[in-house]
């Protein structure tokens, strides 16, 4: 029975693997997936060339490959030879996909009888095949192909088109009748083939290449790349040396013959950046978990730590759930990677925790990937809706945990204790873990609604004692005005130690609120109509706490639902009543109430960033008013 290459995966390698078996008149089924199928199944594959004359037009052509979406429409057989050409982070699944299906009808699996050829990077993947699959062929790979739209692969290289060290795994392959067969098969289709019998070690002195794959994914070419590349080859280097991993090194050892893999200009195909860098373009997922991960598990596995490393993983997976372009980080982040891995303290970052109230929706875009990410808080809640939970389900910003401000960010309502009390301390401490909150982590916190609600997490948080919180400013819907992206689904954040402490912002209880009110300035903040007693929809009584000054919270906002600038805010609240500082004289207190202590909070930040300190009065007037000997005026001031 002839022999059948089935190729996992219809990428840069897959492809021009499968494409160049194929025109060498050996079976070939290609199983892709999503857009990539479908196209394949309409017009084949675009198999790009460079041009066969000098300046001619690019060698262009379609190939009708038999092609399937998985094991389901593949009948194995005896003597068809199984190749994973999927990035690392799918091989787990794949395999044991395959491994257990039928050949020749149900009388052995795959894993018994088929072999199986890596062509991946990374070191993970033989372990992962071994565990399933009796004969093992791990690759290591040289192929300069690209891969940008379904059904459409780009070789330039010329006259052969990749390159190949073949060796069993763990050890051996040379002689191997398997190994030798594949390799003749890849030199008819094209490639330069070795046979090793350490293809681990040459695994291993690739990978060193490859964790610059997410440099060049993420940042420009510069210097400090440069810098920043040696430092993840270093971190390798020290991690290799603990677990006693031996390294080829590819500049002395030497391969194979490449002479023949030369690299040409393809017309109106200008050459690509490395896979990971075609994996952001696409929109795909990357495999950093599988690269700089690696030298991060071996370090930890032994003791020690590969910062540059960690930074680099953390920053392209992140970099790849937003739909950041390649090369859309700058020098500045490289900076700070690289100031963050010689020790705390010295990531040279201009804003002081603690010393913002607002952030905008592009800087936090940017903070999402730098050195130090904040976490996100989705805090959906409005008088009257109970769905928040759904909302932030059908669209959030990425990574963000969904906080239930009745429930977490205040106790059970009751009586003079008001509609949302405080909660308790060891409450919001448990609450905050659940959220992924960790020590010295910055917070943002955001809402459908111009921070109205966000605003309860940020002053409640900042009162417990975490100094670096802000607000969105312009809440989801700045983030979707500047055509940044939203996630559906729920995340569950990863538990956290912080701990929390109370009393880091003033707090008024009623008889505290009734003094401000005669002796400095006490702001209403609910709708005008509330605080005059012409409507009341929810609590006892109707009016406002004598004294007090109607300060409608919404007015702290622009139309598009964003805080007004600094100045003009100080000039509202100077207007209002609020005391300017400087003198000798101290300002006189200001203290800020709500319907149940929500919005006042919102009017707060606004305060902040006008440059007043201001107390909250948490049972505002849902307090006051069920409180039959608390007084209640109505009308104007």
């Amino acid at each position: 029975m002839s022999r059948r290459y089935i190729v996992i995966g219809a990428g840069a390698v897959g492809a021009t693997i499968a494409a160049e078996l194929h025109l060498a008149g050996i079976g070939v089924v290609v199983v892709a997936r999503g857009a990539n199928l479908a196209a394949l199944r309409a017009h084949g594959l675009r198999y790009i060339r460079p041009p066969a004359t000098e300046g001619g037009p690019a060698d262009s052509r379609r190939l009708d490959l038999a092609v399937a979406s998985g094991p389901d429409e593949v009948e194995l057989r005896s003597g068809d030879v199984l190749v994973l050409a999927t990035k690392s982070q799918d091989s787990e699944a794949l395999l044991a996909t395959w491994a257990w299906q039928p050949v020749d009808g149900g009388r052995t699996t795959a894993a018994e009888t088929l072999p199986v050829v890596l062509l991946q990077n990374g070191l993970e993947n033989a372990r992962t095949a071994l565990r399933r699959f009796a004969v093992v062929v791990d690759a290591m790979v040289l192929s300069p192909s690209s891969h940008l739209r379904p059904a459409e692969v780009i070789s330039p290289a010329a006259p052969l088109v990749a390159g190949f060290l073949l060796g069993r795994a763990p050890g051996g392959g040379v002689g191997d009748p398997v190994v030798e067969q594949i390799a003749a098969d890849l030199r008819r289709g094209a490639s330069a083939v070795r046979i090793v019998d350490d293809i681990g070690r040459w695994k291993a002195g690739k990978l060193l290449g490859n964790l610059a794959y997410n440099l060049d994914a993420l940042y420009p070419p510069s210097p400090r790349r440069d810098v920043a590349s040696a430092e993840l080859v270093a971190e390798a280097r020290r991690a290799f040396d603990a677990a006693g991993i031996d390294i080829a090194d590819l500049r002395q050892d030497g391969g194979f013959d490449v002479s023949e893999l030369v690299i040409h200009d393809v017309p109106g195909f200008p050459r690509q950046g490395s896979s990971t860098w075609q994996s952001l373009a696409r929109g795909g997922s990357v495999e950093s978990d599988f690269l700089n991960g690696e030298i991060v598990l071996l370090a930890r596995l032994h003791g020690l730590s590969a910062p540059v490393n960690a930074g680099v993983q953390r920053r392209i997976a992140v970099a790849a759930r937003l739909g950041t372009p390649p090369g859309g980080l700058g020098d500045a982040d490289l900076g700070e990677l690289l100031a963050a891995s010689r020790g705390p303290g010295r990531s040279g970052a201009a804003r002081q925790p603690g010393g913002e109230v607002l952030v905008d929706a592009k800087a936090l875009y940017d903070e999402l990937t730098s050195v130090a990410p904040p976490l996100l808080l989705d805090v959906r809640w409005a008088l009257g809706d109970p769905h928040g939970h759904d909302h932030y389900r059908e669209g959030h910003l990425p990574g963000a945990v969904y906080v239930d401000l009745d429930t977490e960010l205040a106790a059970a309502p009751g009586g003079t204790a008001g509609r949302h009390p405080l909660p308790e301390l060891a409450d919001l401490q448990r609450a905050a873990r659940s959220w992924g909150l960790t020590a010295g982590r910055p917070v943002v916190v955001y809402d459908d609604n111009g921070g109205l609600s966000a605003a309860r997490a940020w002053w409640l948080l900042r009162w417990a004692g975490v100094a670096d919180v802000r607000i969105l400013d312009g809440a989801l819907g700045a983030w979707r005005d500047a055509g940044l992206p939203v996630e559906t689904g729920e995340i569950i954040g990863l538990p956290g130690d912080i701990v929390l402490e109370p009393g880091h912002l003033p707090v008024l209880d009623a008889d505290a609120a009734a003094a401000v009110a005669r002796e400095g300035i006490l702001l209403d903040a609910r709708a005008p109509e509330r605080y005059r007693g012409e409507v009341e929809p929810v609590d006892p009584r109707a009016g406002h706490i004598p004294g007090a000054v109607s300060a409608s919270t919404g007015d702290n906002l622009d139309d598009a639902g964003r805080f007004r600038p600094a100045a003009e805010l100080r000039a509202r609240f100077l207007a209002l009543g609020a005391s300017a500082t400087g003198g000798t004289a101290a300002p006189a207190p200001i203290g800020v109430y709500c319907g149940s202590g929500v919005t006042a909070s919102h009017e707060i930040a606004a305060l902040a960033v006008a440059g007043f300190d201001a107390a909250l009065f948490p049972g505002s007037w849902s307090a006051w008013s069920s409180d039959p000997a608390r007084p209640v005026a109505t009308g104007p001031r």
